[in-house]
């Protein structure tokens, strides 16, 4: 225990030894009934919690919690938590020296209150001047492997991560956009728990390892983004994967209209994957019954319900690979992967910035600086020996791609038109000189701005998205996302 720790939930400036710190954590199993237990570098409170019959709570019943004070312990932090619901275990991760390190896992009993726990408690002032974070947390059971031969099938993947490594149950591999019969270079593997995934991870993670005489790329997949069940009684939209690139919006709504003529709305098409907006909740769930597993000139499709985006997510997130120039403000169902590596079913959106109308306002771009003292050495660098999270811009990201696929840099040119009420409005096109013989000449999105930053910005966000899948060799860095479990 440390030797020293600060009393009262809200800063109290009493001091206590470690022997009245003791005597408090004694007196807070005493009150409650649960048991303490350390080990592994966190202490366990409860799990299960006394009287609990049955197995423990499902997925979706733990959250995170971030930025507590290193001197604040069980006796305070539970309480708070308590507020929230009922605890079947708090883990808070513990360092050698006796504080605490900072962050901790509460899991309540029900989802319910997990996510009553995130609304009132993250951002919560639990000290003066101090405020933690609490989201929901996730067992990562799943692996990203990347770099994996084209021409490899679903179940030779899956014979070869089993020979491997230990606890797999699954292999999710999908097909090439441009040729149905090879993969797309990746595969997400799935194991029976957290602790055969990491294992497996921490096995493969070295860079050496190799799979068919190939060096393999190895990090863990995306958490999936969960939507509370009232939000997705209301979504009545469809999202349709493992499309032909040459299959027409026009072919889908009619494939989608067989089963009741007139009940599709609209159908917005990118790329390999479509989104079927329906009239009605109850025609899009009984043509997602139907038509799951059908073919569509000659590719057989996944469809599951949409699943609606998260509108206070930050410009950041969408930096760090959800980028995307359709404005449907939809993510797909959890339990299905997206097109690019390493996300688990999210077709990414647009920055609200650039979403005009449909957004309030752009959000802030978080900077973090330094004072710069003289004297301070400078190395001079060239920006292609930094790594993609370095960059918090499209045009950056898409410059950075080229170069490190070799290719010229990308050329942009600027269009105008005049919208009804008198304004500008401009797009730029963007010629990739490696490609342009190949089968997309250049990119334009589909959408017009009224400044030349968002013009350019969306742009590279669209071109980066639309780049062929063939061609791309991006690092595994521009893969990366913010959240690591």
């Amino acid at each position: 225990m440390n030797e020293e720790n600060i009393d009262g939930i809200n800063g109290c400036s009493k001091v206590r030894t470690g022997t009245q710190n003791e005597a408090a954590l004694l007196a807070l199993m005493e009150k409650t009934g649960y048991n303490m237990v350390q080990e592994n570098g966190q202490r366990k409170f409860g799990g299960p919690p006394p009287g609990w019959e049955g197995p423990p709570p499902p997925r979706g019943c733990e959250v995170f919690v971030g930025k507590i004070p290193r001197d604040m312990y069980e006796d305070e932090l539970v309480p708070v938590f308590e507020r929230a619901g009922k605890i079947y275990e708090f883990r808070l991760m513990m360092e050698f020296s006796g504080e605490n390190r900072g962050y901790a896992f509460v899991m309540y009993t029900t989802k319910e209150e997990a996510q009553l726990a995130i609304r009132i408690l993250n951002n919560y002032e639990i000290r003066p001047g101090k405020f933690i974070g609490v989201c929901v947390s996730l067992d990562n059971c799943r692996l990203f492997i990347g770099a994996i031969p084209k021409e490899k099938k679903k179940e030779e993947i899956l014979d070869e991560m089993k020979k491997v490594t230990e606890g797999v149950v699954d292999v999710i591999v999908y097909p090439s956009a441009t040729d149905k019969t090879k993969n797309r270079g990746f595969a997400f593997v799935e194991y029976e728990s957290h602790r055969a995934a990491a294992m497996a991870r921490r096995k493969l993670i070295p860079g050496t390892f190799q799979l068919w005489g190939h060096t393999i790329q190895v990090d863990w997949a995306d958490p999936e983004k969960e939507v509370d069940e009232e939000t997705m009684q209301r979504v009545k939209v469809l999202y349709v994967r493992n499309l032909m690139i040459s299959t027409t919006e026009e072919t889908i709504k009619a494939e989608f209209n067989k089963f009741k003529p007139g009940a599709v709305e609209r159908v917005k098409k990118l790329r390999d994957y479509a989104f079927v907006h329906f009239f009605n909740r109850e025609d899009a769930v009984a043509a997602m019954s139907v038509m799951n597993g059908k073919f569509i000139d000659g590719a057989s499709i996944e469809v599951t319900l949409a699943k609606p985006v998260n509108k206070e997510s930050t410009w950041r997130q969408h930096l760090n690979g959800q980028i995307s120039p359709n404005s449907e403000n939809l993510i797909v169902f959890a339990n299905k992967e997206e097109s690019h590596p390493k996300t688990l079913g999210k077709p990414p959106t647009l920055p609200a910035r650039l979403n005009g109308q449909h957004s309030p306002s752009p959000p802030e771009i978080e900077r973090c600086t330094y004072p710069f003292f003289p004297g301070i050495k400078l190395t001079p660098i060239s920006m292609y020996s930094l790594k993609s999270n370095h960059f918090n811009s499209a045009v950056m990201h898409l410059d950075y791609y080229c170069n490190k696929n070799n290719w010229a840099p990308p050329e942009y040119y600027l269009y105008s038109t005049t919208s009804q009420d008198g304004k500008v409005l401009l797009v730029y096109k963007i010629v990739i000189p490696a490609i342009a013989n190949g089968s997309q000449s250049y990119f334009m999105p589909d959408k017009l701005c009224t400044t030349l930053e968002d013009a350019k910005e969306l742009a590279a966000q669209f071109t980066l998205l639309h780049l062929d899948r063939e061609h791309s060799l991006f690092s595994l860095d521009l893969y990366r996302r913010i959240w690591r479990k």
